[in-house]
């Protein structure tokens, strides 16, 4: 609809006897035309006082204006957006999320007596923010002069709904802090202050106050201070519970809460300032101006999710650092354990990789052949890792946030070197990990399938199924997309270890083995003792093995069946299912040019395995030490600076580390 010239119309449609719909409908039309075209503040500030002009000109207009703002305000309730508008009904991250989806999804109605539903259909855009703090005490006297009589003495009504949106906040503010799960996990000091208890008789002396019109006493000076301090005193209180998510791990839903918390507590600061503010009107004016912001983070899903989940990306980079440290080769020595122990893992994929064969020779339908490969890739991983041995593309994930965690001081120059040097020793220990998998894989499952073949008389797969093989693995197919889709997956598995170690860490699952009576009967206790100690050590590698070992069988599976035709590329079990087909096609393989085509893809698989799963972590380790964008293009001016001039370093130990540029 064109947005009329003159506001004329418009003031023209006000009827304070008008329907409810009706008289919200004239007010958002009002501020849409104030606003304008959103291109200029000044333009909607001239525009809001052509509006009071022309009310003041009028002296008729500005009784049904008064008329029709008092039927407003005594229909809509206000302290609904002073006191919840932008909080959560429910004090859980599960139903805001369907808040929120219900806001971007489903249309609102004018037809509310809600000031807060009203409030985001009339002030819905940043820019209704920057024109509404812009307004000046002048202009705001005159259109409060213009909507309302003056009020007499006495508190106003806006001062008790402003009383009213206090007492409200508090209230929420003491069941938070009353709720057993952040009470207990507060520090004790804390909960020996206890100062929530007092909220309450706090807020209800400023009341008494305020309403007395004692502004001027020392009683009200005395009041105030006290709900400061004690606001400041809750606030320190359930800060006390992030220590405890730092030692005994995160809970989303209750970093969500004590988020929840901070805002209350920080909203009634608002609203107390507004109410003791010498200039009220400019004081309300620019709570509205924050309000709106308020209103459009309101709507915003990522947000949510992005506030909610910093301290558990945090923690699940803390808990893939721990492991991820061990993965990491510093010098020759543990160059060489690497490559052994990566030789052990492709002996296992080697077995892996004919059990493979073996299922799908069954022809299962879709799921269960998912379900069963998935099985077999798990109980691999979980051997391997029993075994200590290693899979190459599990470890970069991992290794990402150790080396997020030397970035303590993005702006020390020895902490970006010392960075620098990771990366060099992650690189390097890649490439001993790949090649211990694919040098001992490829002959191991060489070996056994001629074993198999002189046993049988029969070669261990189909020619037919061995070209396929080859066919499914060219350089030039989409093998290299599958790949790159594998390194998510790679990814994916590390953030459900961190995920299951900081839930296993959070309900202290450990101490529960250890202590529980029940256990201990049934265990010994030092059997129980024993147990706990394990599964704190291998909880995180269990859970990283058998998630990736299920989404590398059940993912393709239910890709089919959505027809996105995914399928997925480890570089270690493609190195393995080639040296089935070469021994199924005998020497002659060697002359056709689709072993080598597959042959070139491997080494650019195993780099992609790599390098997905490597990004994507490293990603999330700098989110949870809070990067920004000129501190990563350091780094990776670093990184191109030790390229060049140590480009060695990244594939083979060298002795010392190279020298910096410039330097003697």
């Amino acid at each position: 609809m064109r947005r009329p010239a003159d506001p004329g119309p418009l003031l023209a449609a006000l009827d304070p006897t008008a329907p409810l719909a009706h008289r919200h409908l004239v007010l958002i039309a009002l501020l849409d035309w104030v606003r304008g075209d959103r291109r200029s503040v000044e333009a909607a500030v001239s525009r809001l006082q052509t509006l009071v002009e022309r009310v003041e000109a009028d002296p008729s207009l500005q009784e049904r204006v008064q008329a029709w703002w008092t039927a407003l305000i005594h229909t809509v309730d206000i302290t609904t957006l002073l006191a919840d508008f932008g909080f959560a009904p429910r004090t859980a991250l599960i139903s805001e999320i369907g808040e929120r989806l219900r806001y971007k999804l489903l249309p609102a109605s004018p037809e509310t007596i809600d000031a807060s539903e009203l409030f985001m259909l009339a002030l819905a855009s940043d820019f209704d923010a920057r024109w509404l703090a812009a307004l000046d005490e002048p202009l705001l006297g005159r259109l409060l002069a213009v909507l309302s009589p003056s009020e007499g003495p006495g508190a106003t009504r806006w001062q008790r709904s402003l009383l009213d949106a206090i007492t409200y906040c508090a209230g929420q503010i003491l069941s938070t802090g009353f709720a057993p799960e952040l009470r207990l996990r507060m520090a004790d000091s804390a909960r020996d202050a206890q100062p929530f208890h007092a909220l309450i008789r706090d807020v209800e002396s400023l009341r008494v106050e305020v309403l007395h019109q004692l502004r001027t006493s020392d009683r009200l000076d005395e009041a105030v201070l006290r709900l400061r301090d004690r606001l400041d005193a809750c606030r320190a209180a359930a800060f006390t519970v992030y220590s405890h998510f730092h030692d005994n791990g995160i809970s989303v839903g209750l970093v969500f809460r004590l988020r929840q918390l901070r805002e209350r507590i920080l909203r009634v600061r608002s609203l107390l300032d507004c109410l003791l503010s010498p200039t009220p009107a400019v004081t309300a004016a620019q709570l509205m101006a924050r309000l709106v912001n308020v209103g459009r983070e309101r709507r915003s899903l990522r947000a949510l999710l992005r506030s909610n989940t910093s301290l558990l990306a945090a923690k699940v980079a803390e808990r893939s650092a721990e492991t991820g440290s061990h993965y990491i080769t510093r010098n020759a020595a543990e160059y060489r354990a690497m490559f052994a122990k990566a030789a052990g893992g492709g002996l296992v994929m080697a077995f892996t990789t004919l059990m493979k064969f073996a299922l799908a020779a069954l022809a299962l339908s879709a799921f269960w052949g998912g379900f069963w490969a998935g099985f077999n890739y798990a109980a691999s991983f979980v051997l391997i890792q029993l075994l200590h041995f290693t899979v190459a593309t599990k470890q970069p994930a991992m290794t990402a946030p150790a080396m997020a965690a030397k970035l303590v001081d993005l702006q020390d120059d020895a902490a970006v070197e010392s960075f620098v040097d990771e990366v060099t020793h992650l690189v390097r220990s890649q490439v001993a990990a790949v090649l211990g998998n694919v040098l001992v894989v490829f002959p191991a499952v060489i070996g056994i399938t001629l074993a198999i073949a002189h046993f049988t008389g029969e070669p261990a797969i189909s020619h037919v199924h061995a070209r396929h093989v080859l066919e499914s693995l060219h350089v030039l197919g989409p093998s290299l997309l599958f790949a790159a889709f594998t390194g998510v997956l790679l990814f994916s598995s590390s953030i459900i270890a961190g995920w299951a170690e900081n839930w296993f860490v959070l309900h202290r699952l450990d101490s529960a083995i250890r202590f529980n009576p029940r256990i201990t009967r049934v265990l010994g206790a030092a059997r129980a003792v024993r147990w706990a100690r394990f599964m704190r050590t291998n909880l995180s590698g269990f859970a990283a093995n058998i998630s990736l070992g299920f989404m590398l069988g059940l993912v393709p599976a239910f890709a089919a069946f959505f027809g996105l035709g995914l399928d997925v590329r480890h570089v270690t079990l493609s190195t393995g299912q080639m040296g089935a087909a070469a021994t199924s096609l005998g020497m002659g393989v060697l002359h056709e040019p689709a072993f080598w085509w597959a042959a070139a893809s491997l080494p650019l698989i195993g780099a992609l395995n790599v390098s997905v799963s490597f990004y994507f972590a490293f990603r999330v380790a700098l989110r949870a030490e809070n990067a920004t964008g000129g501190e990563k293009s350091r780094l990776y001016r670093a990184l191109r600076s030790r390229l060049w001039r140590a480009p060695l370093s990244f594939f083979m130990p060298v002795r010392g580390r190279p020298a910096a540029p410039g330097a003697a």
